[in-house]
């Protein structure tokens, strides 16, 4: 429940019956999913800090490799995906390129906005980290998947 003084998250509850009390099942499907989340997490942050990253370094390289789209992403795309302010992200991103991770230039179309890339040294790595990554959520995958059947079972959709 959302303290007095705080308001509600716009659709925070939309999902939930609000008639229904929450069970104990309720609790142990939220409880579990955290649970693996942390997990995996834990995980990938091990992964990251063996190369030396940070977890925000690893997300900024993951982020960078991800975007979708044909043109590069922006440090402002990049501040914006990781939850963080532009200036952190210019900080974040002035790091990465002392490491030779990523490569920054202005955009050809528009001389303001400024594009990153990864550096060959910076896609090595991101590429080991993911492989480990992907083979932790392949071995997770069947605990992932009762988690869900849990969290569908305590949280059926509303009519």
């Amino acid at each position: 429940m959302t303290p007095p003084d705080q308001p509600s998250p716009p659709d925070a509850e939309a999902d939930v019956d609000q008639g229904r009390p929450l069970t104990a099942d309720d609790y142990q499907a939220l409880g579990e999913f955290r649970r693996a989340i942390r997990q995996f997490l834990a995980f990938s942050e091990e992964g990251a800090r063996a190369y030396g990253l940070t977890s925000q370094q690893h997300q900024a390289l993951l982020t960078i490799k991800a975007h979708p789209g044909p043109d590069p992403i922006s440090i402002g795309d990049l501040a914006q995906s990781l939850l963080i302010k532009n200036h952190s992200a210019v900080e974040l991103v002035a790091r990465l390129i002392e490491r030779d991770l990523v490569s920054r230039r202005d955009d050809d179309a528009d001389r303001r906005r400024v594009v990153l890339e990864l550096r060959p040294r910076g896609a090595d790595i991101l590429e080991t980290i993911s492989r480990r990554n992907l083979g932790q959520l392949r071995r997770g995958a069947d605990i992932l998947a009762e988690i869900i059947e849990a969290a569908h079972r305590a949280a059926p959709p509303s009519p």
